[in-house]
């Protein structure tokens, strides 16, 4: 009886999506307020029917309820109860019901949490908000339906969800990047409706700014989860391995980073109206992008959900309408965003709009290496591939211009900014960065000219300019606690993001220059030098879990002769899915990890295990982490809060 009402709140979701899309539009053509309010409550209703639909299939996988085909196919009896939940998103149909939850609660937050818009502007965003859930709602009611049932016969025990899933990491990693993705939605259409109404000043991108920063902030941490669960789960000790996947959510993110940017310059200064519209349309187009990549079947990752050919030319179709009715949208409408601010050559503005083709390249990057051997394979010239060598090397040649421009930025003035001043302030910064960088190499005792010192030096060049211009700035409004009350939270956004960055590029280049692995082979009670850390292996044992057999080894670890830590590393084995899962062994340190994959067991009896030393590593996510954080700071900016001057629908 749940799946039922379940079915049919989905249903109901389609149809209030459809009416929500009808009565702002209707409204802002006639320019009345009525069918507008009315858009509200609808908006509000409609999250409330997918939310019960959600709960439905939640529930069925709650009782184990194999009648429905989805919960046969991803869960079992035995299956914990958090990852029976779980479960909902694990697979295709439960994964896009849940997109559509997480779509309907943005368009439910920007119904309630956007009201000092202008009445007509709001009416805008809630009519193609709404365009876009019927778009969701007919292709998960139609073409992925998560409540088909497979009544009369219907299995006792089902095939057990996906083994790579049953990590903590994926309890949380899929919601953080479904708010990212499906939160560009929003910046889209705010866009869609400036278009419409003809209205991009100041004031619009301060509306649309916070929004693009929730959705950038979600999709940030959703990345960074997706990379830690990679670490741990799949036992290479890799962090990122340039996967078509991984490279879906990368492209909007890198997008999304230079929209950011280019609203703070239109918020600022009237301008980069234009490009700000491209980017904002370009952000939800890659979006729904990732979406056709990873259901459309075109793609073979551990990622990937879906290989139903219907269904990815319904995302296809979809993706082409959406991108290409905007852009002809945006040439009926070019007019409106020109903009008509002056500004130098060397100013903040420039800057920033040569930071943002830094973005857009490295984003063709990642489509081109990810898409040509699709494309290459479809045009029957055969498979070939692209791997981790061609993203890294043009990676390496756009981080040193983008990381030195983001070093010189925040001391460049809008509109116009001599030189000469700037001239002994980034000197002290350059300086003190390569006492960081040589510095760090000699206690190291390698001098020589790798990635590693590059990475130092551009990371400390970054963080040292983000430091030392706040404290400029602290102290041009008073110094102390006066000047740290007065700058304002986004100011502290840019900074903790700067550093963030800046980080990053130091775990990133610290990782890659100084890793170390061995394959070694161990009987219990031997001990393998590796590096400066002695690994004896203690105990072999049997493991038996609630849906898992398998073995799980103890290592114990020394660095001269003094005991560092104790490692406790399993192999799985899941007998529904006659699966095979390592599950590494990780301690780990601000300065470096120490990792331990268990490999099978071979004569002896001993056992083939993986040891890894990985520096820096955790600054990977730290940096991600401190990004986040910086969006979230600029999010507590007080002049987002502020009220609309009008909410007569002539002001909009």
């Amino acid at each position: 009886m749940m799946v039922e009402a379940g079915h049919l709140a989905l249903c109901l979701a389609l149809a209030l999506s459809v009416l929500l899309t009808v009565f702002p539009f209707v409204g802002a053509v006639r320019a009345q307020q009525q069918p507008i309010l009315l858009a509200r409550p609808i908006a509000l209703l409609m999250f409330i029917a997918t939310a019960f639909s959600f709960y439905a299939l939640s529930y069925a996988f709650w009782v184990n309820d194999f009648s429905v085909y989805y919960v046969a196919n991803n869960s079992n009896s035995m299956l914990p109860w958090y990852y029976r939940l779980t479960a909902v998103w694990g697979s295709h149909e439960g994964s896009m019901l849940f997109w559509v939850l997480i779509l309907a609660g943005w368009i439910a937050a920007v119904a309630v949490g956007a009201r000092q818009l202008p009445l007509l502007l709001h009416g805008r965003i809630l009519g193609v908000l709404g365009l876009v859930a019927v778009g969701f709602n007919a292709f998960v009611l139609f073409m992925s339906n998560p409540f088909e049932r497979t009544l009369p016969f219907y299995p006792v025990d089902g095939r057990d969800l996906n083994p790579l899933l049953q990590d903590f990491g994926m309890i949380i990693h899929p919601p953080m990047l479904y708010m990212g993705y499906v939160g560009f939605s929003i910046c889209f259409a705010f866009a869609i409706a400036a278009l419409l109404g003809g209205r991009f000043d100041s004031n619009w991108a301060r509306w649309a700014r916070p929004w693009t920063l929730a959705a950038w902030l979600f999709l940030t941490l959703g990345i960074m989860l997706g990379s830690w669960w990679a670490y741990n789960e799949l036992g290479w000790g890799g962090w990122w391995f340039w996967d078509p996947v991984e490279n879906a959510s990368f492209m909007p993110w890198l997008v999304g980073t230079a929209l950011l940017h280019s609203l703070a310059v239109t918020e600022k200064r009237g301008t980069f109206k234009s490009w700000t519209v491209l980017l904002a349309i370009a952000a939800f187009s890659l979006s729904l992008l990732g979406a056709f990549l990873v259901r459309s079947g075109v793609l073979v990752s551990v990622h990937s959900f879906a290989a139903d050919p219907d269904r990815g030319l319904y995302l296809l179709a979809f993706l082409l309408v959406v991108v290409g009715g905007s852009l002809l949208l945006y040439a009926l409408r070019m007019n409106a965003v020109r903009s008509q601010a002056r500004y130098q050559l060397f100013s903040r503005e420039v800057l920033l709009w040569s930071n943002n083709i830094f973005l857009l390249t490295a984003t063709l990057v990642v489509f081109l290496g990810t898409l040509y051997p699709l494309v290459h394979k479809e045009l029957g010239l055969g498979s070939i591939s692209i791997g981790e060598p061609f993203f890294n090397q043009f990676f390496y040649y756009l981080t040193i211009p983008f990381a030195l421009l983001l070093g010189v930025g925040p001391w460049v003035r809008w509109k116009q900014q001599q030189l000469h001043p700037l001239l002994a302030p980034l000197s002290y910064i350059a300086m003190i960065a390569v006492v960081i960088a040589l510095g760090y190499q000699a206690l190291a005792h390698d001098f020589a000219a790798n990635l590693g010192l590059l990475g130092l030096l551009l990371g400390a060049w970054v963080a040292v300019s983000a430091v030392a211009e706040t404290l400029l700035r602290i102290r041009q409004l008073g110094g102390g606690a006066a000047g740290l009350w007065k700058l304002p939270a986004s100011h502290w956004g840019m900074t903790l993001g700067h550093l963030g960055f800046a980080v990053l590029v130091i775990g990133v280049a610290m990782t890659k220059t100084y890793s170390v692995e061995k394959d070694v082979r161990m009987k219990i009670g031997e001990t393998v030098q590796f590096n400066q850390y002695s690994f004896t292996l203690s105990e072999v044992y049997p493991l038996k879990g609630p849906n898992y057999g398998g073995q799980a080894a103890e290592l114990e670890v020394y660095e001269n002769g003094e005991k560092v830590t104790h490692l406790h590393a399993e192999k799985r084995f899941y007998p529904v899915q006659q699966t095979v899962m390592t599950e590494a062994a990780v301690d780990a340190k601000l300065s470096r990890d120490l990792y331990v994959a268990l490999g099978e067991e071979l004569d002896g009896p001993s056992w083939a295990l993986r040891i890894y030393v990985k520096p820096f590593v955790r600054w990977v996510w730290l940096g991600g982490i401190l990004m986040a954080l910086g969006a979230l700071m600029a999010l507590l900016d007080k002049r987002y809060r502020r009220k609309s001057v009008s909410e007569d629908p002539a002001h909009a």
